[in-house]
């Protein structure tokens, strides 16, 4: 380009100084220099025109012959036209090459845009969601999707936790929803059909709940046979073993309990209604019994309850809950330690902590200590008597109730237990007393 300017600049000059010289011969020669410089303005009109012309009409064709600047300007400019076409091209394959792998996925993909309106899907979405493609595009999402518990999920903005759902087009579906964000404020969600993984979860959960039903009735004959031998006088190589077996024949019982209390936790994510609890009531109540689960052991025990509020939700449930934290403390602490139970609420909601001084748990441990029948050593949780899903059972109780649980640990300096509650599951003394009058 900077030999087109002096070609261009040459191209002047040269039209100028002949229009001068023939001018000059006639003896005009300023009229001369005029008409060389109309005659070189008429001429870049020409060619202007004719790239006009040209660019218009965006059909591939071959740039107008030129000379000069004007030629080398075709040429640079059709040699940018042709790399603009190539990468239109190479990036319309890329997005075709999307479209056709996206729309082979069994998962409805919608991209949201800032403002909460559908931008794209894919096929899956139509089939799942049933997002139709000529009329919802552009369109709010919350419009689409009205399911209350979606709503509330969507406006929160925190996405860590999927959403599990029914399909809005088909009930017999049952959809998880997870959100990510991306770019400035879009969305892009993600719908996966979980129906058979359900159906599966739904199968274990009834056999475990028929199995350990079924177990209950022989347990009982065995314990009530075995306390019967020994009212008896037996030797005392048979006594021992029978007192043995009655004391497995209790743990089994107790693991049964807790198969059953876990099954039926699992059949719904949320309880049916809320009550108070009466929560310093319940924690007196654990205090004494932790008392006297720890006799001639030497621990002693610390409270910090608030008396200003109470917790909503199912007492049975949140007694189990509670009284598993406490339980395993008194257990796996050893002698003259120190537990503590406290009650609290903040502008975070209310909160319930179990901590002891005993040995600790290594951090590698803890994100794993819900699972059912997970222990980090099996000789001391077999000594101790425990079923290994009291735990699992917390997490169960405390996700029906909106609420989580935190593990705080350290091995030699004790560990903490909490259990947090949402706001909204707080309510002041004096609102239930002025209720219940």
């Amino acid at each position: 380009m900077h030999v087109s300017r002096h070609a261009l600049i040459i191209s002047l000059l040269a039209l100028a100084g002949a229009g001068l010289l023939v001018g000059t011969l006639f003896s005009y020669p300023m009229l001369g220099l005029s008409l060389g410089l109309l005659a070189w303005s008429l001429k870049q009109v020409r060619q202007f025109n004719r790239l006009n012309d040209w660019l218009q009409r965006e059909d591939g064709s071959e740039p107008p012959e030129a000379d000069g600047a004007w030629g080398d300007l075709f040429d640079e400019l059709s040699r940018m036209q042709k790399r603009s076409r190539s990468r239109e091209q190479y990036l319309r394959g890329i997005i075709s090459r999307f479209q056709q792998s996206s729309a082979a996925l069994s998962d409805a993909i919608v991209i949201i845009d800032s403002q909460n309106n559908l931008e794209w899907w894919n096929r899956s979405a139509d089939r799942l969601l049933g997002l139709k493609a000529i009329s919802d595009r552009g369109k709010p999402l919350i419009n689409l999707m009205r399911d209350p518990r979606f709503v509330r999920y969507f406006r929160k903005g925190h996405y860590q936790e999927p959403l599990e759902l029914p399909s809005p087009v088909n009930s017999d579906l049952q959809l998880q929803y997870q959100i990510s964000k991306f770019g400035e404020g879009d969305r892009l969600l993600v719908a996966r059909d979980i129906t058979r993984l359900l159906r599966l979860e739904q199968t274990r959960q009834d056999f475990v709940a028929n199995a350990s039903h079924e177990l209950r009735t022989p347990l009982t004959v065995i314990r009530g046979y075995l306390e019967t031998f020994l009212d008896q006088e037996l030797p005392r190589p048979l006594q021992r073993g029978m007192e043995q077996m009655q004391q497995q024949a209790r743990r089994m019982e107790g693991l049964v309990t807790d198969l059953l209390l876990l099954s039926r936790l699992e059949a719904s994510q949320h309880i049916s209604d809320e009550h108070p609890i009466l929560i310093q009531d319940l924690i007196q109540h654990m205090h004494q019994d932790a008392v006297a689960l720890a006799s001639g052991r030497g621990h002693s025990f610390q409270l910090d309850v608030d008396s200003e509020y109470d917790l909503l939700g199912q007492a049975t449930e949140l007694q189990s809950a509670f009284s598993n934290l406490v339980f395993n403390a008194v257990r796996y602490t050893p002698d003259n330690g120190t537990i503590s139970l406290r009650w609290w609420v903040d502008h975070k909601g209310g909160h319930f902590s179990v901590s002891d001084d005993g040995i600790g748990i290594e951090a590698m441990h803890i994100p794993r200590l819900t699972e059912r029948f997970y222990r980090i050593d099996e000789s001391r949780s077999s000594a101790s008597g425990g079923t290994g899903l009291g735990l699992a059972i917390v997490k169960h109780v405390l996700v029906r109730h909106s609420a989580h649980l935190s593990i705080d640990s350290k091995p030699g300096k004790g560990s903490t237990f909490t259990c947090h509650f949402p706001p909204d599951m707080v309510v002041p003394i004096r609102a239930v007393g002025s209720d219940a009058g």
